[in-house]
């Protein structure tokens, strides 16, 4: 009987946790992106534009792909973050729900208008995306192409 609990307590630590759990300070690479301890986290549901992408409001462009992660890093400031891993996408990133404050960090994106409902993974953010839209924040506020079409080369 010991021998089976001492075998099955070895192959419990011996397991990888399935969602592991990675805290500290975040450095935004971009909208939708952070780096942490080294690793590049991209957030889970979301797709915010490319740092080069271009919108238009009032009939004048500007660079909404660096204006969302200007807004990602102005909303973490200095906070600790927390992630909690969903998956590894196919460039190795961790994939992840990631929270500072409190705040689900791509939920806040979505609901800021600074990131859409990345349907094709999660419907997760689509009632915060729709509620962005109707009040015109972010890149609401004109005209965009969505960050997918635009990485296809739709500019």
């Amino acid at each position: 009987m010991l021998r089976s609990v001492t075998m099955a307590v070895c192959f419990m630590v011996a397991l990888p946790s399935a969602a592991a759990d990675i805290m500290g300070q975040a450095t935004v690479i971009d909208g939708d992106t952070i780096e942490m301890h080294g690793r590049h986290i991209r957030l889970f549901g979301i797709d915010a534009p490319e740092a080069p992408q271009t919108c238009t409001a009032s009939g004048k462009p500007y660079l909404c792909g660096q204006q969302a992660a200007l807004a990602l890093a102005d909303h973490i400031g200095r906070r600790m973050v927390s992630c909690e891993e969903r998956d590894i996408d196919r460039y190795g990133r961790i994939v992840a729900i990631c929270f500072a404050g409190g705040d689900d960090l791509g939920g806040w994106l979505v609901e800021h208008g600074w990131a859409l409902a990345y349907r094709r993974y999660s419907v997760a953010y689509v009632g915060l995306e729709r509620a962005a839209e109707s009040a015109g924040r972010g890149i609401w506020r004109g005209e965009f192409v969505t960050p997918w079409e635009w990485r296809k080369g739709i500019r």
